[in-house]
This record gives C-alpha cells, sequence and structure tokens, in this order.
C-alpha cells in the first residue's frame, strides 16, 4: 500500500562545494532511499536547499573581501547544479535566502514567542574588541574541554563530536583578529530545553526509538541523561534572519534554529509549485518523517529540533534520523580548510559519465556505523573488479551472445531444467532481499546484494555455458539464455537507487520502454517473464556499462592530493618568533665544531633515539640525538655534522650523552643536518 514520507537531507553551508564526505554521510543514501521509495509506488516528498546564514559564510566572505550574498549566490548555484549533475533527485532544492524561509521561520519564531516557549536571558558573551564586535560560536576556536582538540570551535569539536558553547573553549580566540576575547552581557531568547526533558525521554529512550542507529541513540541518550540545559535561538549579528519581535533589533535568528525550518519552508515552496498541500507532508500523523544526516547534526535533529516542533504543537515528530559517522580520506580527516578533499565538481570533471563509480565506492564503503576511509585505490578496484569484472561482464556477455546467436532477438526458451528454476527463485527473491537492506538504512548491505545478483548471472552462464552448447543443443542454448537475460532485466530494475545512470543506460540496451509493460520492483518477484521471447534489444556494436579506471587516472588524483597538502603547509607555515636577545658574552660560550659521525646504532626500545660515536677533532665521544624516526643508522655513519661540544652531559636511557647534533627542518618539515661543506674541512674547526 503506497505511504507518504517526507524525507529531508542536511542542508549544506554555501561556503564551499559539495565533497564525497558530505555525499557518503547524507546525500547518497538519501538518494539511495528516496529512489526506492518512489519505485515502489510511494509519495515522496526529498527536500534539501542551501543554508546560507552560518556564520561560515560571513568568515568566507570575510576572507575573499566579498558581501556574505555574493558567497551564497556563488555557492548555491554550484552545489545546486553539482548535484543535478551527479543524480541527487531532490524534489525541492530551496535556499534559506529565499523569502519564503525568511516568512516561515519567522512566523514559526513568534508562534514560539507568543505561546512563552523562549525564556528572556542576559548572560555574557565572547566579544572582540578590536573588530567591534560579539563572536558567534564559528568565530571563536579554543581548546576542547573534553577531548583537548586544539582547534574546536565555539558549537562543537568536530575532533570529538562534543556540542560545545563557546564560553566552554580553553584559551579561546577570536577568528576574525586572532584576539583572545572578554565577555560581554548581551541579551537573547533561549529554548528551555531542560523542560522538553521528559518529552524526549517518553519519546526516544522510553518509546520505539530503539531501532534507531545505535551511534544516534547512543548521542541522544547521553545528552539527556546529563540533563539539557537552554540553548540560545538568537545571535548578535548582521547576516541572517532579523529577529521579529519587539528588543530583537541588531539580532537575528541563530543558525541552528533558523535551518531546520529551511525544510518546511523548501516543502511548501515544493508544494505551491506541484498543486500539493504541504502540510499533508508535516502535519499529518499518516506521513513517515526521515531525516538523513552526518553525526555531527545528531543533536540538532533528535534534541533540538524535536523539542521546536513539539513546542509548536502541530508538526510531525522525525520516525527515524539514520545518522552516518565521518568518511575520512587516504587515511587523514576531511578539511574543507585544508583542502584536503575530493571536491564534487572536480570527480565530475575528471570523471565524466562516472557518477555511478563514486555513487558505488561510496555506499560499498559507507561509513555507516564507524568512521571509514576512501582511498583511491579502493576506488579504483571497486570499479574494475566489480562494476566492470562481475556487473559489467555480465550485462557484455549476455548481450554480445544475444545478437551473435539471435541477432538481438530474445528466443523462445524450452523446458526449464533444475537448475533454471532454482535460479529463477533466486532472481525473484532479491526484491525483497535488497528491500530489507534499504528499509534498514542498510545500503552498504543493499549494494553487495546487488552485486550477487550480478554474482549468480555470472555463475550461471559459467556453469552452463552456452558458447559450447550452442554447437550441440540449440534448443538449451536458448532456455540458457532466456534466463541469462531475465537476470539482465532484473538487474536493470533493482539498480536503479544504486545506479541510476547505469539503470538508464541498461534499460536502453534491454528495450525496457518498448515493452507492453516495463518491469518494475514489484513485478520482478512475480513474473517468471520480464523480457519476453521474440523482444528485440539494442542490436549493433555492444555498448559498455562501465569502463576500466588506469593507474595513471589514480595517479593523477594522488598527485593532486599530495599538491594540496603541500601548498596548505606552506601556506601555514609559521616561523618561530625571535627568542629574547642574548649579548655577544652569551653566543660566546658556545662551543660549535665540525665533526663526523663515526657509528650509528638503535637505542632499544625507543623510536626516536639514535646512540652516535662522533669525532669532535677534540676526542670521540657518545652523543644521543632524536633523529631515529628521519634517519637510519646506515644513512648517518660518515656524515659531516655540526657538534655543540661544550653542552653540559645529560643522561638519556641510561646513556650520557656529550654534545648536540645541530638539526633544522626543510620547507618540507623533514629534518636535514646543518653541516660544513666546504671541503678539507678537518675535525674540530671551530665555528663562529
Amino acid at each position: 500500500m503506497s505511504k507518504r514520507y517526507t524525507i529531508t537531507a542536511a542542508l549544506p553551508y554555501t561556503n564551499g562545494p559539495i565533497h564525497i564526505g558530505h555525499l557518503a554521510g547524507v546525500y547518497v543514501p538519501a538518494d539511495i532511499y528516496a529512489r526506492y521509495l518512489r519505485l515502489t509506488g510511494n509519495d515522496v516528498a526529498f527536500i534539501c536547499g542551501s543554508d546560507e546564514h552560518g556564520v561560515p559564510i560571513t568568515i568566507k566572505a570575510k576572507k575573499e573581501g566579498v558581501s556574505p550574498q555574493d558567497i551564497v549566490d556563488k555557492y548555491h548555484e554550484i552545489i545546486k547544479s553539482s548535484f543535478e549533475e551527479f543524480g541527487i533527485t531532490f524534489d525541492n532544492y530551496s535556499r534559506t535566502s529565499a523569502k519564503i524561509h525568511h516568512e516561515t521561520a519567522s512566523e514559526f519564531f513568534k508562534t514560539l514567542y507568543d505561546k512563552n516557549e523562549f525564556v528572556e536571558e542576559v548572560s555574557e558573551q565572547l566579544y572582540d574588541a578590536e573588530a567591534n564586535q560579539f563572536l558567534a560560536d564559528r568565530f571563536v576556536t579554543g581548546t576542547c574541554p573534553k577531548c583537548g582538540n586544539e582547534e574546536a570551535y565555539g558549537d562543537q569539536c568536530e575532533n570529538c563530536g562534543t556540542s560545545l558553547n563557546a564560553t566552554d573553549l580553553i584559551n579561546p580566540k577570536s577568528a576574525i583578529t586572532g584576539n583572545k576575547p572578554t565577555l560581554k552581557e548581551t541579551k537573547h531568547w533561549f529554548l528551555p530545553l531542560n523542560k522538553h526533558e521528559d518529552f524526549l525521554k517518553e519519546w526516544i529512550l522510553k518509546g520505539h526509538k530503539k531501532d534507531w542507529k545505535p551511534n544516534v541513540y547512543g548521542q541522544v541518550k547521553s545528552w539527556v541523561d546529563d540533563g539539557l540545559r537552554p540553548r540560545a535561538v538568537t545571535r548578535d549579528l548582521d547576516w541572517g534572519i532579523p529577529v521579529p519581535v519587539e528588543g530583537g533589533e541588531g539580532k537575528v535568528l541563530y543558525v541552528w534554529f533558523d535551518a531546520p525550518i529551511g525544510y518546511i519552508s523548501a516543502t511548501k515552496e515544493w508544494a505551491e509549485r506541484e498543486g500539493k498541500n504541504w502540510e499533508d507532508y508535516w502535519k499529518n500523523e499518516d506521513t513517515t518523517l526521515v531525516h538523513f544526516i552526518g553525526k555531527d547534526n545528531i543533536v540538532f535533529h533528535c534534541i533540538i529540533f524535536p523539542s521546536m516542533l513539539k513546542a509548536e504543537g502541530s508538526y510531525i515528530l522525525p520516525e527515524n534520523v539514520p545518522a552516518n559517522e565521518f568518511l575520512n580520506l587516504e587515511g587523514n580527516k576531511l578539511s574543507t580548510s585544508k583542502n584536503w578533499a575530493v571536491w564534487l565538481p572536480d570527480y565530475l570533471e575528471d570523471f565524466p559519465n562516472q557518477q555511478d563509480v563514486l555513487r558505488y565506492a561510496l555506499t560499498a564503503n559507507a561509513p555507516e556505523t564507524k568512521d571509514n576511509d576512501f582511498t583511491w585505490k579502493d576506488f579504483q578496484a571497486r570499479n574494475n573488479n566489480e562494476l566492470v569484472a562481475i556487473f559489467g561482464n555480465f550485462i557484455n556477455r549476455v548481450v554480445v551472445l544475444t545478437n551473435k546467436y539471435y541477432d538481438g532477438v530474445i528466443p523462445t526458451p524450452s523446458e526449464y531444467s533444475e537448475i533454471d528454476e532454482e535460479t529463477l527463485a533466486a532472481v525473484k527473491a532479491y526484491p525483497a532481499v535488497i528491500a530489507s537492506s534499504i528499509e534498514r538504512y542498510r545500503f552498504r548491505e543493499g549494494s553487495q546484494e546487488l552485486m550477487n545478483l550480478a554474482r549468480l548471472g555470472n555463475k550461471y552462464l559459467a556453469d552452463e555455458e552456452p558458447w559450447k552448447t550452442i554447437k550441440t543443443d540449440e534448443a538449451r542454448t536458448k532456455t540458457v539464455m532466456f534466463v541469462a537475460l531475465q537476470i539482465a532485466s532484473a538487474l536493470a530494475v533493482l539498480c536503479e537507487p544504486f545506479l541510476p545512470f547505469t539503470s538508464t543506460k541498461l534499460k536502453s540496451i534491454l528495450g525496457h520502454s518498448k515493452l507492453d509493460e516495463e518491469p518494475t520492483w514489484d513485478n520482478v518477484p512475480t513474473k517468471d517473464i520480464l523480457l519476453p521471447a521474440e523482444h528485440t534489444i539494442k542490436t549493433g556494436k555492444p555498448e559498455l556499462l562501465f569502463s576500466k579506471i588506469e593507474d595513471s587516472e589514480i595517479q593523477k588524483q594522488l598527485d593532486k592530493l599530495e599538491a594540496n597538502r603541500k601548498a596548505n603547509e606552506a601556506a601555514n607555515k609559521t616561523v618561530e618568533p625571535q627568542k629574547d636577545e642574548i649579548t655577544f658574552d652569551d653566543f660566546s660560550k658556545l662551543d660549535l665544531r665540525v665533526g663526523t659521525i663515526l657509528e650509528a646504532e638503535k637505542m632499544p626500545k625507543t623510536k626516536k633515539l639514535l646512540v652516535l660515536k662522533v669525532d669532535t677533532g677534540i676526542d670521540t665521544r657518545t652523543i644521543v640525538s632524536g633523529i631515529a624516526e628521519s634517519f637510519s643508522p646506515e644513512e648517518v655513519i660518515g656524515k659531516r655534522v655540526t657538534v655543540l661540544v661544550n653542552l653540559a652531559p645529560r643522561a638519556l636511557r641510561g646513556v650520557e650523552s656529550q654534545g648536540m647534533i645541530l638539526m633544522t627542518e626543510d620547507e618540507n618539515g623533514s629534518l636535514v643536518f646543518v653541516n660544513p661543506s666546504i671541503e678539507g674541512v678537518s675535525n674540530g674547526l671551530k665555528i663562529s
């Protein structure tokens, strides 16, 4: 029976393009789910849009010397067109700068305000005197009080995921000027989350939400068990939706309050365009609401937004919030500021018409239960070893043989053998198996079941060997090819949520549009025949579904990342400030000599230390140096070095070190010796 669904995907900040972390965490799984629901006959509103009022937008605007509106206009178009080219099938992709959103968010605030659902408080907030402004959370960085990460933001630590207030940070500093901010009083409105604790406990902890993902349920339970506190819904900023009540002059709605209302305003915009009633998708108890987000948004979608909806009183609450973990890149955390990312526009340019390869790689390696790592080598292997060698290989063999033996006309089968019956029964089971995975938000599992169907097809052909029976048993060959074509047709239908471009191409090859009744998700398990005998598939040169990706293409991507890494390091490399002045007498106390390393060995049970024997020209002495992670003992023997010979001896791991080898770092951050390069210089020569 058809059901109504409202599916939301987290609104991306319009301060940069979309990258693979966004795709893997939110947009690919949401699209798989929405496509599947449509294929099975449900009424779906798949909603998203650009979040244009976040502080990252104002930071980006300051860096580029333009207005925030310039930034959001630029990136809204880039993000929207990238989603469209990549095949994300939003029913509406809106933006929070739209008039309908400003009206909807203002109305929502006023409703809660009139119902006395806010508390008004004067509190101390961080203030940058030089910039002459209060600092919104993302304008403050500092040390996370939970994990010690020194680059935490004022609203959240991206290292441990803890949600913070800017005043929680240790050693906070302004992201605008770098100064240490001061505390200054200001008035704001707060949503008293503590007032909604009982409701949240009943709805989530005592209710049926234990079928939520463990990471979601666990994080929510931790927050509720910890005790909830009022959360500000307004901010002292000049970019955003003005607070629409008396006393709100110079203040805007806080972005976490404004952004989720964007789902509602985008639905209104879509419903007006399509002649639908938006309230059916937000206020009808028969509608299922599902939020697709990353784990950094769990608190907002499972505690704060439901509390807002409950306080308003007329909205439905989310049935599920299937949040994914984070995706890393080549062993390191994705970072937009460090340009350590694979950007969607770049991918679409470098790999034209290969959207499904990335969709598959991200789904097969989805961070559904833990953080996962994307590597270009794995991307290549997923394509070459699975899409090309399994899925594409099966389809190519079926199409080539059908054209070769029957000029593209599907043969009439004779009596089915036991293996034919078993194979067709297995094919008919796959829609329910894949549907179960999708409905439980296990998209990685679903993608592998789809690949198992392709494996079934390859095994069937390999076992039945129609290229051999064509010479001895024509009737048997016709039956085998007929069954193989039914598998191909099932793949064309069932791959659509995961590989939509491949599905379209395969349906064209098999001529689905020419059938009186095209195969659908629902009739794959009920019909033995998806492609009838005498139906003609596409003839001529076979069209490959997938192409092999060469090592050179992957190396190009790895080289690009390495170049980004070096450029980022160079841009952020800081020269240490000058130390306190010393006198000439202080300097003259240093006795620096030319020496040669005669022997070297690693100090047992340490990673960093080498024990060196050095000829200083005065004597041969032992020096312990922390260079073992950069040089092997064999590499340093014979090296000419600069030695501080009058440094007081010091015991390190039981070995007395009688001096210091002078080292520095090159432009790549690698250790190098500060060594004399003049030929003929003798050990013991004093450096002055």
